[in-house]
């Protein structure tokens, strides 16, 4: 799968020198406010692993994003599909960044270029996004991006235990609708 690029960043496959930082990013209580416990960097260099190889058996998946400018890593974005376990199926569009990249509209611009490549790539006829009700930045970058919700679909993660990563919402967007 070739990488992805926007003005300012390059989605791409993992490179082991992305592991130091993504287990810093796993081991950052902000960043993993809205998605449970931290991960040892065993956890974490396994999640790398598992993310390269969903590349290789889907030619999709997790890309690392890196700034152009200087090559830094900040995170990831992209598509999967939704866990057997969730009451819905489909495929859901995620981005995660350290912290020093938050504000900087890294994650709405990333989130723009996987939904061009699910759409007019993949040929997807439709996206999800889901976050805990809680984590309003996600939300914020899921309307950005022409994503809407609807109430009804909002439903108690049935992997989370009870408390505030339970409630989630679902956000969709279908192909020709994006902004």
């Amino acid at each position: 799968m070739a990488e992805l690029r926007t003005d300012r960043l390059t989605l791409r496959r993992w490179q082991d020198s992305d592991r130091e930082p993504w287990a810093a990013m796993n081991a950052d209580p902000e960043v993993r406010e809205h998605l449970g416990d931290l991960l040892t960097r065993e956890e974490s260099d396994a999640s790398v692993a598992q993310f390269q190889a969903e590349f290789d058996q889907r030619d999709y998946g997790w890309w690392a994003v890196e700034v152009r400018a200087t090559g830094e890593f900040i995170g990831f974005a992209g598509l999967d599909q939704v866990e057997d376990d969730m009451p819905f199926t489909g495929v859901e569009i995620g981005w995660r960044l350290a912290r020093s990249a938050w504000g900087q509209g890294y994650a709405t611009e990333a989130a723009r270029t996987v939904l061009a490549h699910g759409f007019d790539t993949l040929e997807l006829p439709e996206i999800l996004a889901v976050t805990t009700a809680t984590n309003l930045r996600s939300q914020a970058v899921m309307r950005r991006i022409g994503m809407t919700r609807d109430p009804a679909d909002d439903f108690d993660d049935p992997t989370a235990p009870e408390g505030p990563l339970r409630p989630n919402v679902l956000y969709r967007i279908a192909r020709g609708r994006r902004i």
